[in-house]
């Protein structure tokens, strides 16, 4: 067998169905290497080895009782560290903000319950910025989280620490969330996959809210079986929720396996939110020959125009604005939050219960105005992110808040419009392009029609296995 660390997270299960491997040789070679590699990376606010070792445990009394594999949790004893947004039982949950103390959540979320149901091991918290509103991972309370591929870089954000601990291969897999690409950021940075999907395929239930509606719950990994397996996970609907999907044909990782026929395609190298945003060369050649690569796999390519004036994402600001006034943070702290929070929770105050109806009205009128003017395509291909892994440090001012959010838009002028509309669209790690002495990682995103995970995930495996980046590794492994 392969080393632990260098398996799938579908591999590293089935090694342990087949008792080729324990889960608490599983767990204590993942915790192993987080001791090692997260000093030069920044993954992890809140290690849990003793509940790793716990539910290892409890993984290995369950594979003891049960006689087929077939029995047993899909990923059972597969590592998957959760990031610092959502809640685990008895776990410090801190957002990335020293604002809210030492509180120690009280309960899972929704998605750390089916996480667990699946019987992977939580093997700590992961860094993310403050409440995940920016496109870095530079909280006060934590180290930076970097790119295992260069670690004077930063891994992205939000969800930063997950995609640093896949990256390093201390999990194969982690949870994530995506607000305005918190997932597709990072993979990009990280060279792995990551989808964000439909609104509405993955509940924020039972306990919270689903608001707006910008964000999603997902995970990162470093194939796109792991990422549909997980989706089969984590797409449940739960009493009460407000937008129910209906279900994939059969399940999301037999999409992988399925051709995904000739599809239309429309290439988009235009920025949307920020005119005139300056793109990366390396960013626009990685899209342009997945354009070409997708030709010889038989698809239809063409130009797509940008779906909205750039003027029109000034409704996601204020929305992104208030949604961060409305974390929950005691008077008495609010000196402890980081001057971007700050920042943007005082536009949130300056938002009249009028302009935010308005600004969700105009999110919904975009929405209609994109299906309109992208009908005629299946997949929508673009760059994932304007530039290059950028050097921690580059991102955050807290000198000039508002600097710092223009040059957050500047550096994913695509990625938000796939949470305006709510539709699904996935990072890949098809490119690498040279920098200071080192290859980094170039993601390409595809974007779909709302529901069209299946497409989506039917297309990436097929890239996948005419590109395949599977031997791509930083060296931190």
């Amino acid at each position: 067998m392969s080393e632990i660390h260098e398996l799938t997270g579908l591999e590293l299960a089935a090694a342990v169905r087949n008792r080729e491997v324990s889960p608490s040789e599983v767990a204590d070679h993942a915790l192993d290497r987080a001791e090692r590699l997260d000093p030069s990376i920044g993954a992890f606010v809140t290690p849990t080895p003793e509940l790793a070792r716990e539910q290892a445990a409890e993984a290995e009394v369950l594979l003891r009782d049960t006689r087929t594999g077939d029995e047993l949790p899909p990923f059972l004893g597969v590592p998957c560290p959760v990031k610092d947004l959502a809640m685990v039982a008895g776990v410090p949950f801190r957002s990335g903000s020293a604002a809210l103390g030492d509180f120690v959540a009280p309960a899972d979320d929704g998605v750390v319950t089916l996480l667990r149901q699946a019987g992977t091991l939580m093997i700590g918290k992961t860094n993310t910025p403050e409440f995940g509103l920016p496109p870095y991972t530079e909280p006060d309370i934590a180290p930076p989280a970097r790119t295992p591929w260069d670690t004077s870089r930063s891994a992205g954000g939000s969800s930063g620490g997950s995609a640093a601990a896949v990256a390093a291969g201390i999990a194969p897999i982690a949870h994530g969330s995506d607000g305005g690409g918190s997932i597709r950021i990072p993979a990009s940075a990280c060279g792995l996959v990551g989808l964000k999907p439909t609104r509405g395929r993955v509940s924020p239930g039972p306990y919270r809210p689903e608001g707006a509606g910008l964000a999603s719950n997902g995970v990162l990994t470093r194939d796109v079986r792991d990422t549909a397996a997980l989706l089969d996970v984590l797409s449940h609907q739960w009493p009460g929720d407000l937008y129910v999907l209906a279900p994939p044909r059969t399940t999301f990782l037999d999409a992988c396996e399925r051709d995904p026929g000739r599809l239309r395609v429309g290439l988009l190298t235009t920025p949307v939110i920020v005119d005139g945003a300056p793109v990366d060369e390396a960013c626009l050649a990685a899209a342009v020959r997945t354009a070409r690569l997708l030709e010889e796999l038989g698809h239809q390519v063409e130009p797509a125009p940008v779906p909205f004036t750039a003027e029109r994402w000034d409704s996601f600001e204020s929305v992104w604005s208030v949604l961060a006034l409305s974390a929950p943070i005691p008077p008495e702290h609010e000196d402890l939050l980081l001057p971007l929070t700050r920042w943007l929770r005082e536009k949130g105050r300056s938002i009249s219960a009028l302009e935010y109806a308005s600004a969700l009205g105009l999110i919904q009128t975009t929405t209609r105005e994109a299906a309109a003017t992208w009908a005629a395509y299946d997949v929508i291909l673009s760059p994932t992110l304007a530039q290059l892994p950028a050097p921690v440090g580059s991102q955050r001012d807290d000198a000039d808040p508002a600097g710092d959010f223009a040059r957050q838009m500047a550096f994913t002028p695509w990625t938000s419009v796939w949470n305006l509309t709510g539709w699904p669209a996935i990072s890949l790690p098809l490119e690498t392009a040279p920098a200071d002495g080192v290859e980094l990682p170039v993601g390409v995103m595809l974007g779909g029609r709302h529901g069209a995970e299946e497409t989506l995930l039917s297309l990436a495996a097929q890239l996948e296995a005419a590109r395949p980046w599977r031997d791509r590794r930083p060296p931190a492994w």
